[in-house]
């Protein structure tokens, strides 16, 4: 498996710790105090950190900075879109695609020449 491969899957499971780290406590915590919230964030960080980290890690080998950068965005919002419709049940709107397409520009722009 390719060192990008790589990189992107554990940058997916990576990005799901994240979104609910960062967004699942508006749901299941929503009763109890914010520094409730943040400690159970933080636990759940801390498994986020633990793929993001080595990810950025094996990422870097193959591509640049700004490259690594454009790919964990463009898994950020493909994790985002189907968390914020499923577990946060927020209605799917126009723009999310019209922020996919500009994600795939600067994949575009990232990425020529390579």
């Amino acid at each position: 498996m390719s060192s990008i491969a790589r990189a992107a899957g554990l940058l997916v499971l990576s990005n799901i710790f994240m979104t609910f780290a960062w967004y699942g406590h508006l749901r299941t915590l929503s009763g109890k105090p914010w520094y409730i919230a943040a400690i159970v964030s933080w636990g759940i960080a801390l498994f986020e950190y633990l793929l993001q980290v080595p990810a950025n890690r094996i990422g870097y080998t193959a591509l640049t900075l700004a490259q690594l950068k454009i790919m964990q965005e463009v898994i950020t919002l493909s994790v985002f879109v189907p968390f914020a419709a499923l577990y946060m049940r927020q209605p799917l709107r126009l723009d999310f695609l019209w922020a996919g397409c500009c994600l795939l520009g600067a994949v575009y722009f990232m990425f020529r020449g390579q």
